[in-house]
């Protein structure tokens, strides 16, 4: 329990990237930069999604089974995606050019907040399996919620919020991780049959991450900026990272 909570702490602290941002030639820098880092945080993920989908198969014990819970996460998560296309929003000042409304705001810290909760339930599930594990997948989620902690920042102040509120929203979203650990550890715990539904179902949300929000934001970014070489080259650099960690960190 004690490694899930500070490893929940330190995605926590990753909302208060957006100190670093405020900063008003850093900040403007991020922001035109921000679909960059949302290539390396796909690729990022490409390598924690396959992990986790792999754990999935080996822990339930038949492909059948595995391939069903990762398809229902898939499927759940593809259909928040279409009813909340706001739930996993990326800040892009070349795209948008109207301003985010309060409302707005709302929505991403919502989607967010159940994005950050099903995180809590992975790292959960993730360090069940080994340390080694829970490790490479908290820092697969660290890396990303760098990204998005920067994004929302951005949602935020543009809708008004004011830097010291925007700070204490984001820090209090990303709290929900930790409900979700707590959830997570204390199902787990006591009913270890739930390990590979968890596993499963956060693998399928993950892959919808990727392939309908972080890939197509990479690659639209790219056309639009035509900014090919170096968005190819950051998520290879997400790639390597992650096997280099996973190489070194071990099952």
């Amino acid at each position: 329990m004690t490694e899930i909570f500070l490893y929940s702490v330190l995605v926590m602290l990753a909302s208060l990237v957006g100190v670093f941002v405020a900063w008003r030639n850093v900040g403007h820098i991020i922001e035109r930069n921000l679909s960059l880092l949302v290539s390396l945080s796909a690729g990022v993920f490409v390598v924690i999604t396959y992990n986790l989908m792999a754990e999935t198969l080996e822990h339930a014990g038949g492909i059948t089974t595995g391939l069903a819970w990762i398809l229902s996460g898939a499927f759940f998560f593809w259909l928040l995606f279409k009813l909340a296309p706001l739930s996993h929003h990326h800040h892009d000042e070349t795209r948008e050019p109207a301003p985010h409304s309060r409302i707005d705001a709302r929505r991403v810290m919502a989607g967010d907040a159940l994005h950050n909760l099903s995180d809590g339930l992975l790292l959960a599930a993730s360090f069940a399996v080994s340390s080694g594990f829970g490790a490479l997948t908290a820092l697969s989620i660290f890396v990303h919620e760098l990204v998005q902690e920067m994004s929302e920042f951005f949602v935020l102040r543009q809708a008004g919020y004011q830097t010291k509120k925007a700070l204490m929203l984001n820090f209090a979203v990303s709290s929900t991780i930790l409900l979700g650990a707590i959830i997570g550890f204390f199902l787990i715990d006591n009913f270890e049959i739930l390990e590979v539904p968890i596993l499963g179902l956060t693998a399928g949300a993950f892959l919808i991450v990727v392939l309908e929000d972080l890939i197509p934001h990479s690659i639209r970014a790219s056309r639009q900026t035509e900014f090919y070489a170096r968005h190819l080259a950051w998520f290879t650099a997400g790639l390597v990272l992650m096997f280099f960690v996973n190489s070194f960190v071990g099952h």
